[in-house]
C-alpha cells in the first residue's frame, strides 16, 4: 500500500462494528511499519486504544494526525 492508498484507506473508515474498525486500523498500522513510519504506526495504535475506551475524540484526532503526516510524505 503506498502513501496515497493508505490515506484513502484511512479516510474510508467509517461507522461500523468495532472489531471491523480495529482490523482496518491494524492493517493500516502494518502498512505504516512496512513504509518505515513507526511513529505513525504508534499513532494508529493509540487510535485503537482510544476506540477501545470509547474515546471517539482522541480516536479521530489520532487518525487525522496520521492522515496529515502521510500527506506530507507524498
Amino acid at each position: 500500500m503506498n502513501t496515497s492508498q493508505l490515506i484513502a484507506f484511512l479516510n474510508a473508515i467509517e461507522v461500523g462494528q468495532t472489531d471491523s474498525i480495529r482490523a482496518k486500523l491494524d492493517e493500516a498500522r502494518k502498512a505504516c511499519v512496512a513504509m518505515e513510519q513507526v511513529e505513525l504506526a504508534d499513532k494508529l495504535g493509540e487510535a485503537t486504544e482510544a476506540l477501545s475506551r470509547a474515546d471517539i475524540k482522541t480516536y479521530r484526532r489520532r487518525i487525522e494526525t496520521v492522515i496529515a503526516r502521510l500527506g506530507h510524505l507524498r
